[in-house]
């Protein structure tokens, strides 16, 4: 089976809210195997809302709508769907009583205003909610009258999409995330999960950092194949390039079993260069790999351009305490050989920004600290500043450690300066993460 989610409000349309509603609601589908064709947003517009309704329920088994169902002017969604259902809306005696006695455990009358929220179209069904006025609404619209009425029931992608029959279950939904996630769990979700017969969708997400989205794919061959169960695509954030991995099938047992499969296969095409899963940040996994072994290791850092944002990822990290204790921000070039004792000479012949120098601030800062690794980050962050020589986003990087000799490298990182620096430190904690794996860097 398959949904389609209809959020409805002008603050969506025009970016004012994030729909943070629709992707949760999709997380939730997928733990029953229902999959989502498509999101659509549409303004406060009952012309709008209408033929979005009848849009979305000629392709689909299930559409879940949210937002529009308040007490002001503005709020259209069930004078819409009575429209597209071409009944009148009724009066609910029951909900409007529980209105009154909500406003009056508050010490006052109720509005006249919110009676609009007593009311849902003939033939529907009200849904208590739980958390607030607004009540939700089923229905069930029927393809067959759709298209009687000379509405083209063609999916987003041109064809039919609804798997189960002639109809197609509407469920109204509040727009206020608690109102809505309430209802949805506790009278939306049974309804979806009986309908989909056990199915489920799992997914599971590996992440890697330093190739390209291409190069990636180019790794996973046919992993990627668009026919193949589970999928598995790329999606890329802030230079992390992730494997989506999503496995649908009848029971959660084959799926699980299929997932792994996929995973492992996923994994063996990528090697090390997959870092971490689901949620799992970077610094997350060189905080465990830095106090996995007898004893607690740690980092220090010395850092120029990214000003002190290669700290502030390790330290962001709870407990970051016994691995971090200490690091500098040496911007201007006097610091560098005030703080870390890079001398003056070798910054007036190789440039702040290079490799003899990063090196000379990793070791400084490690000859100063008890750690066992120090970390060091120089480079051009634009948007000022780059030459033909060293353009914006020349990055050197220096990992001095006391078990083995400096590594310096340079990297020509990609981005406006907020990119660069970001990139910069990943491409930090990704030197060690490597070092400590007692391997090279592949890139």
């Amino acid at each position: 089976m398959n949904a389609i989610i209809l959020s409805v409000g002008d603050e969506l349309v025009l970016g004012q809210t994030v729909d943070t509603n629709s992707a949760w609601l999709s997380q939730q589908l997928a733990r029953v195997g229902c999959e989502v064709s498509g999101h659509i947003t549409v303004p406060d517009s009952q012309q709008g809302i209408e033929q979005a309704i009848r849009d979305a329920a000629s392709g689909c088994d299930v559409l879940l709508m949210t937002g529009g169902i308040g007490p002001t002017a503005d709020d259209l969604t069930r004078q819409s769907l009575a429209a597209v259902m071409n009944e009148p809306l009724e009066l609910n005696e029951s909900w409007l009583a529980k209105l009154h006695d909500f406003f009056r455990a508050r010490g006052r009358a109720m509005p006249a205003l919110n009676r609009i929220q007593a009311m849902i179209p003939h033939g529907a069904e009200m849904i208590d909610n739980c958390c607030g006025t607004a009540a939700g609404i089923h229905a069930v619209l029927h393809r067959t009258t759709l298209l009687n009425r000379g509405i083209q029931a063609m999916s987003m992608h041109g064809e039919p999409r609804g798997e189960g029959g002639d109809t197609c279950d509407v469920f109204v939904m509040p727009g206020v995330p608690k109102e809505m996630k309430a209802m949805f769990e506790r009278d939306v979700l049974p309804f979806v999960a009986k309908r989909s017969g056990g199915a489920v969708i799992l997914s599971r997400t590996l992440h890697t950092f330093g190739l390209g989205e291409s190069a990636v794919a180019e790794m996973l061959g046919g992993l990627m194949d668009r026919t193949r169960n589970p999928s598995v695509g790329t999606t890329v954030s802030a230079g992390i390039v992730s494997l989506r991995i999503n496995s649908r099938f009848d029971t959660p047992a084959r799926a699980q079993a299929e997932l792994q499969q996929t995973e492992a296969l996923c994994r063996g095409a990528m090697g090390d260069l997959i870092y971490g899963a689901d949620e799992q940040t970077l610094p997350q996994v060189m905080a465990r790999m830095l106090l996995s072994s007898s004893r607690p290791m740690e980092l220090t850092t010395a850092e120029s351009c990214t000003g002190g944002l290669l700290a502030k990822m390790l330290t962001d990290i709870p407990g970051s305490s016994a691995y971090f204790r200490q690091g500098w921000i040496t911007y201007a070039n006097e610091a560098k050989t005030q703080m870390l004792g890079v001398p003056a000479d070798m910054i007036q012949r190789h440039g702040a920004v290079s490799q003899a120098v990063v090196g000379a601030m990793a070791r400084g800062a490690l000859d100063r600290t008890k750690a066992d690794f120090a970390l060091a980050i120089s480079g051009i962050a634009g948007p000022d500043g780059g030459t033909p020589e060293k353009p914006v986003g020349t990055v050197c990087i220096g990992l001095a450690s006391r078990s083995a000799d400096c590594v310096t490298r340079t990297f020509s990182l990609l981005g406006d300066r907020e990119m660069i620096r970001d990139r910069a430190c990943k491409m930090a904690l990704t030197m060690l993460r490597y070092h400590l794996l007692g391997k090279a860097m592949p890139f």
